[in-house]
């Protein structure tokens, strides 16, 4: 049996790790499970050598350690940032050296596949970059500009229906509660001089008919048709009222999403389409970390079995 650790990074509730870990405990994978951020230096506990074939010595977390040097994969989940908020100097300091020593050592093991690297999923998370690549690997994308001239936002939205949508889908809270910022259609009377404090995306509104959401593990494409009510732009706005069904991924916008991955290093990607009447899909993002388990038992996608075939193997193998 092959006694190579797959390491798992992620925060203490993921029901979705949970998932790709029970298959590999299935399949006697061994698996070490931690939070960067929430268990080192406790109960964590780093002990890192150069050796002639890269990082070598443990990792060790409660009664679990793996050999740095054996391990076959990492799954960069859902970690916990590494904690700077202190106002404590000595603190502060200290996080920064555990996401620099920590998190380096994670970050060059030699051998590992990395599902994905943090480097290439932090890289991947800048919308004007993916855009941009998008464009480059042949996907369509609809008109965009992003902007802080309300001069020119105006101009943008008297040409065409348009939307706004957030560059990052951080946290967000109002008056106290957690809320998401959805994709919204702007009409040219909205825009005010707010839009100079910060960055906007805006795009020309797709007149789709349906959305696609695509996961690609390594270089297997899952893809399902995500019907909304009529009139909603952003269906994650409206989870309650959704149909899905598994649909083919199209030969050319495949071989486009993967080009796409291998030119930021990823080995997964959750795209969204959105789909007019003539069959056409238009790129509007990819997800370097996006979440898939509920569109696993929506749609009835094999991604689970995908991610840890990944993990195990580095390629897919079909049992």
């Amino acid at each position: 049996m092959d006694g190579r650790p797959v390491l798992v990074c992620t925060e203490l509730e993921d029901a979705t790790a949970d998932l790709v870990i029970a298959k590999l405990n299935r399949r006697r994978v061994p698996v070490l499970r931690f939070d960067p951020g929430r268990d080192f230096p406790a109960p964590a506990m780093l002990a890192a050598r150069l050796g002639a074939g890269g990082w070598e010595g443990r990792l060790t977390v409660g009664e679990r350690t793996a050999d740095l040097s054996a391990v076959r994969a990492l799954y960069h989940r859902r970690p916990s940032p590494y904690p700077t908020s202190s106002n404590e100097q000595a603190a502060r300091f200290a996080a920064q050296e555990n996401r620099r020593g920590l998190g380096g050592v994670l970050g060059a093991l030699s051998g590992c596949l990395y599902l994905s690297h943090p480097h290439a999923i932090a890289r991947a998370e800048y919308k004007p970059a993916q855009l941009d690549t998008a464009t480059r690997v042949g996907l369509t994308i609809p008109a965009t500009l992003i902007t802080n001239d309300p001069v020119e936002a105006k101009a943008f939205c008297a040409a065409q229906p348009t939307i706004y949508k957030p560059l990052h889908a951080g946290a967000y809270e109002v008056e106290g509660e957690p809320a998401g910022i959805w994709a919204a259609p702007v009409e040219v009377g909205e825009i005010d001089g707010g839009v100079s404090h910060s960055a906007h995306l805006f795009q020309a509104q797709v007149p789709k008919v349906a959305d696609v959401r695509t996961v690609v593990v390594g270089e297997q494409v899952f893809s399902a048709r995500i019907t909304a009510p009529p009139g909603v732009v952003d269906w994650r706005a409206e989870y309650q009222s959704l149909a899905y069904e598994p649909i083919t991924c199209p030969d050319g916008i495949r071989r486009a999403l993967l080009r796409f991955l291998a030119d930021f290093g990823l080995n997964f990607g959750a795209f969204d389409f959105a789909v007019t009447a003539d069959g056409a899909w238009w790129f509007l993002e990819c997800n370097p970390n996006g979440q898939w388990a509920w569109l696993e038992d929506a749609a009835g996608l094999p991604i689970t079995h995908a991610i840890a075939d990944l993990l195990e193997n580095g390629a897919s193998q079909h049992d």
